[in-house]
C-alpha cells in the first residue's frame, strides 16, 4: 500500500478552498475518491487529490456536467475533448437564448398580443432546415413560372442566411423578415412586381436592368438638386428616364409607356419591400441598402403630374 502523505477531508478543504460538503459529494460519486480510511474510519486522501479537486472545480464552474467530469478524471476522455464537446453545447444554448431574447424584446417593443407572441416564438425556434424551407416557399411564390434569366440572381440576392453565431440584432431581423415572408399581402405584391418586371423584358435577350434601376439613375441627380418633380425643370430628367425605359422594354416612349412605368414604380414603392431589404442586409451582415423611397416618390410624382400630357 502507498505510504505517502494523507489528508483528512478537512485538510483538503482548507488546501483547496472547496467546502467539505462539496468534496464529500464528489467523493461519494467516485469523482474524487478517498485513498483509504484512517483508524477512526474517516476518509483520507493522497497528494493528488488536491489537483483533482482543482480540475473538477474548474470544469464545474465552466458548467460541465458531473457525468462528463467523471469521464475526464477517469481518463475516459481527454480534457480538450470534453472542453470541445461542452463548448459546442454552450454555443447551441447561446443560440437558443439569443433567439428567445430577440422574441421577448420584440414582444415588449410592439406590445404584442398572445397570438402575435406565439408566432414570433415559433419563427425564432425554427431549425436551420425549417428556416430554409420557409424562405424557399416565399421565393417560390414570387418567382415560380417566371423564366427571365435575371431572376436567378435576384432570388439569390433576396435569400437570408442567418449565421450560427448570429447576435441579437440578426436574430431580431430574422424573426421580422420571416414574418414578412409569411405575409400573404407582401407575397402577392412581390409576385406582381416580378411579373411586371418579366413582362417588360419578354422576348428580349439577355439580362437587363429593371424600371426602378433605370429611373433611379436619371431621377437621383434631379432629386439631389432639389428639383420639384411637378415643375418644368423636371422634364429633362423624366424624359431621359422614360426614353431609357422605352429602350429597355422595346416600346415607344408615349403616354401608354409612361402609364406603364408609373404602374411599375408604384408597385415597387412598397415600404414592406424596402423593410425586407433592410432586414436582409442585417441578417446577412451586408452594408445597409440605399433607400429608394425618395427617388421612387420623386419619379411617381413627376409622372402623375404629367399623366394627362402627351
Amino acid at each position: 500500500m502507498d505510504g505517502g502523505e494523507r489528508y483528512s477531508i478537512g485538510d483538503l478543504a482548507r488546501r483547496t478552498g472547496v467546502p467539505v460538503k462539496t468534496i464529500r459529494f464528489w467523493s461519494d460519486r467516485g469523482i474524487v475518491p478517498a485513498t483509504d480510511r484512517g483508524p477512526t474510519g474517516h476518509r483520507r486522501y493522497g497528494p493528488e487529490a488536491a489537483a483533482r479537486i482543482d480540475l473538477v472545480r474548474t470544469l464545474r464552474e465552466l458548467g460541465v456536467d458531473l457525468a462528463t467530469v467523471r469521464r475526464v478524471v477517469a481518463l475516459e476522455v481527454t480534457l480538450p475533448e470534453a472542453a470541445a464537446t461542452h463548448a459546442d453545447a454552450l454555443a447551441a444554448q447561446i443560440r437558443v437564448l439569443r433567439s428567445r431574447r430577440a422574441v421577448l424584446t420584440m414582444i415588449a417593443r410592439r406590445g404584442s398580443t398572445p397570438a402575435q407572441a406565439d408566432l414570433l416564438r415559433r419563427l425564432a425556434g425554427l431549425a436551420e432546415r425549417e428556416r430554409r424551407r420557409l424562405v424557399d416557399e416565399f421565393l417560390d411564390a414570387t418567382f415560380t413560372g417566371l423564366t427571365d434569366p435575371g431572376f436567378v440572381g435576384v432570388r439569390r440576392s433576396l435569400t437570408p442566411e442567418l449565421p450560427a453565431d448570429a447576435d441579437d440584432a440578426r436574430w431580431e431581423a430574422w424573426v421580422e423578415l420571416a414574418e414578412l415572408a409569411l405575409d400573404p399581402g407582401f407575397r402577392a405584391a412581390l409576385r406582381r412586381l416580378a411579373e411586371l418586371h418579366a413582362a417588360d423584358r419578354a422576348g428580349i435577350e439577355g439580362v437587363r436592368r429593371d424600371a426602378v434601376a433605370v429611373v433611379r439613375e436619371e431621377a437621383a441627380p434631379a432629386l439631389a438638386a432639389g428639383v420639384d418633380p411637378a415643375s418644368p425643370r423636371a422634364d429633362a430628367a423624366l424624359d431621359r428616364a422614360t426614353a431609357r425605359y422605352a429602350r429597355l422594354c422595346g416600346r415607344p416612349d408615349d403616354a401608354d409607356l409612361r402609364r406603364r412605368l408609373l404602374d411599375r414604380l408604384e408597385a415597387a414603392h412598397d415600404p414592406r419591400r424596402e423593410r425586407y431589404e433592410h432586414l436582409l442586409s442585417v441578417v446577412n451582415g451586408w452594408p445597409p441598402a440605399e433607400s429608394l423611397a425618395p427617388v421612387l416618390d420623386w419619379a411617381i410624382r413627376a409622372l402623375r403630374a404629367r399623366a394627362g400630357d402627351g
